[in-house]
């Protein structure tokens, strides 16, 4: 609820999109068969999936809002990802995602701004001391990660390789953060799944000892 109240004051419009979406929408962020990210999604059937991310959602709401708002467009969403993801203390099936998204800025403020979004998400959740590192995603290709120890967050900015396939042309910003990691950090856990959907924790406590 606190990062809702900081993003909405500083004029981020809350959206809530589906979490059913089409192949053709995860094809257009370059999810292909050929993608690594493919054998970690979760069919329905063969032309549709459980989102594995909440961009393809984001993309399309852009298309339609650079008709109905005045620039720059600010989003963001908190929504549940599903992905097969490797066991281990860092991943989950199940996660939630806050993306938030500028659209419309002056090209030469992206970098400042990606730095301005992260330091207004950790400064409401109340980690400090982490670090904005360049690195290479396999859907967006080069990324600006947030980092303390472990990777909390990935940010990109645009104009992209991905944006003509959704009809943007204007420059963006976007930053995307896994909720459960940030509260591990937060509450220095021993593991990511002792702070998601769970039958074996409650509150972070596990409960079959």
């Amino acid at each position: 609820q606190k990062l809702v109240e900081a993003l909405t004051q500083k004029g981020f419009v809350q959206v809530v999109t589906p979490t059913i979406i089409s192949k053709v929408a995860l094809a257009k962020m370059s999810v292909s068969d050929d993608h690594p990210l493919f054998s970690q999604v979760f069919w329905l059937d063969p032309k549709r999936c459980l989102r594995p991310m909440l961009a393809p959602n984001l993309y399309t709401l852009w298309k339609d809002l650079l008709r109905l708002w005045e620039k720059p467009i600010r989003i963001f969403e908190i929504g549940t990802c599903y992905r097969k993801e490797s066991k281990g203390a860092l991943h989950l099936n199940e996660f939630t995602m806050l993306n938030l998204t500028e659209l419309g800025l002056p090209e030469d403020q992206r970098q400042q701004r990606l730095e301005e979004l992260a330091a207004l998400v950790m400064d409401t959740v109340g980690i400090i001391d982490y670090q904005l590192e360049l690195t290479t995603s396999v859907v967006y290709g080069d990324t600006l990660d947030v980092v303390k120890g472990i990777e909390l967050g990935s940010s990109a900015m645009g104009p992209h390789f991905l944006d003509e396939k959704w009809g943007i042309t204007e420059p963006w910003v976007g930053i995307g953060f896994g909720l459960e990691r940030l509260l591990m950090i937060k509450e220095e856990a021993q593991n990511v799944q002792s702070m998601g959907r769970s039958l074996t924790y409650l509150d972070g406590v596990r409960l079959n000892i």
